[in-house]
């Protein structure tokens, strides 16, 4: 078996996605187990911390038995021992440390956003094709197993034909005055890149998209609910980017979605993310990892009554749909599929367009808030 290490420039490793979710989750497991190949090949990463902050860098680094950390974007993408840059900075510094990566040769993996604007995703995209590198977008929504149950009974035709979906995303984001918020106070700031538009419709895209095709127009309602918080020195400051959107997709096909997003909102669901799928031949719930489906056959008669009470628990009328498979976490599993896009040539839609049309999505979901009307998406 041979064995092969490469290096990953692991550049926003402080911030809370790059930190516990792809360092800790995803890069160090893969730094041990590896991605095998179909010649045998092993493929295994070695991450260089990235960041601004020395002494942050630092602590992760010898809790994690990491050998490499440096300030030096440009000196980690001038080694070339590092062939993938991986990046989870703010969306307003994607751009300008991607194209460094890229014109130094390195394969590009990204947090989505990957840019503020469409042109700068498709920028990206043209200037990687153009040096011959590989380039892919987060699309962890995807990889969840209560999605994933839901893709299984997509592909399995269980719906007939698809009428609708209905989606609520959200838990309530403390002010930061009396608890500590838990989302970095830049999320708030419209002109450090931040609002709950700019951040989920880029999920609901993909999502949507690869669940049930492409999304043609949307008509959103984005508003800042509280409109003042304090970040983490405990200063208040005015929060200037909306944390709640409520959104209509028109899919083709004539399905129908409807999601809210919101960072104000206590949660009476089972998960903190869920979908309702409405088809001819049968319904779904899905969350984070569960799933629940009710089908044509076995739909109860409801009758509008309000004079009586409900004698059967309507959650007790569906039927949870099994694991049949274990589920790893699903940013490594797309760690996975990138590295053997990366060395293998397998396919991964999941690349800098596809991330523009989650871009595109976000531009118009908060142009029709600001305009009040209903906006169809640029085709990307």
């Amino acid at each position: 078996m041979a064995v092969r290490t490469i290096g990953v420039a692991v550049n926003g490793v402080t911030g809370r996605m790059g930190y516990r979710q792809h360092l800790v989750r995803s890069l160090l497991p893969l730094r041990e187990e590896g991605v095998r190949l179909p010649d045998g090949t092993v493929i295994k990463v070695e991450p260089v911390l990235v960041g601004r902050n020395a002494d942050k860098l630092k602590e992760i680094a010898e809790r994690h038995d990491l050998a490499r950390w440096t300030t030096d974007l440009d000196g980690a993408l001038a080694d070339p021992d590092v062939e993938i840059y991986f990046d989870s900075q703010v969306t307003s510094r994607h751009v300008e440390s991607i194209t460094k990566a890229i014109e130094a040769g390195k394969h590009v993996y990204t947090e989505k956003p990957v840019s503020e604007t469409v042109e700068e995703a498709l920028g990206l995209a043209a200037l990687a094709d153009a040096k011959g590198v590989k380039h892919g977008v987060v699309a962890d929504k995807l990889y969840l197993p209560g999605i994933r149950k839901l893709k299984r009974l997509i592909d399995g035709g269980f719906f007939g034909r698809i009428l609708s979906v209905r989606g609520e995303f959200g838990y309530w984001v403390f002010e930061g005055d009396w608890q500590p918020a838990q989302r970095p106070s830049w999320n708030y700031r419209a002109e450090d890149g931040g609002g709950i538009v700019a951040d989920m419709f880029c999920h609901w895209s993909y999502l949507l998209h690869d669940l049930f095709g492409r999304v043609e127009a949307v008509t959103a309602k984005a508003v800042t609910h509280i409109p003042r918080r304090w970040d983490e020195q405990n200063n208040a400051y005015d929060a200037t980017a909306d944390d709640a959107a409520y959104g209509i997709f028109e899919i083709e096909n004539g399905v129908i979605a409807q999601i809210n997003s919101s960072w104000c909102v206590r949660v009476r669901r089972d998960e903190l993310v869920e979908f309702q799928v409405d088809g001819t031949e049968g319904s779904a719930v899905a969350g984070l990892r569960e799933c629940f489906v009710q089908s044509r056959a076995v739909t109860p008669k409801p009758v509008w009554n309000p004079d009586l009470p409900v004698t059967h628990p309507f959650r007790d009328q569906w039927q949870q749909v099994p694991d049949n498979e274990d589920f790893d976490n699903g940013f490594k599993v797309q760690w996975a599929e990138f590295l053997r896009h990366v060395y293998q040539g397998t396919p991964f839609p999941h690349d800098f367009r596809a991330g523009a049309r989650g871009v595109a999505l976000a531009a118009a979901g908060l142009q029709s808030s600001s305009e009040g009307r209903r906006v169809e998406i640029r085709n990307v």
